[in-house]
């Protein structure tokens, strides 16, 4: 076996590593934020397709931007999207589809305290 054969094979396994590494799209994110009608959902995400359509739970939304785009969905209307206690949205690119997660809580049972004892140590 050639003494140059484990440098070509580390070699091919990195390219390897990197190809795979730039092919694969950032995971969508979101956030709540205040917007026209109370808290909007804002998502973000990226496409390799400028023109490529984005749905939310299989309904298609309006983004703004290119590559890196966004989108601020009203609450109350995801809320009607999405199952009750739901964690995660389906995020679609053209073909592609991923999860994002959403905000702790966010479709959440909320609870009125009347009172909290906090206890110092």
């Amino acid at each position: 076996m050639p003494s140059h054969f484990p440098t070509l094979a580390l070699a091919a396994v990195i390219s390897l590593g990197l190809t795979q590494a730039a092919q694969a799209a950032p995971q969508p994110s979101t956030r709540l934020v205040k917007c026209a009608s109370g808290s909007c959902l804002l998502v973000r995400g990226h496409r390799v397709n400028p023109a490529a359509a984005v749905s939310i739970n299989g309904h298609a939304i309006a983004t703004a931007g290119a590559h890196k785009w966004h989108a601020r969905v009203p609450v109350e209307t995801l809320r009607g999207w999405s199952e009750p206690y739901a964690r995660t949205i389906t995020v679609a690119v053209a073909d592609a589809t991923t999860e994002a997660g959403l905000p702790i809580g966010l479709f959440g049972h909320t609870t009125n305290l009347a009172m909290i004892t906090i206890s110092r140590k």
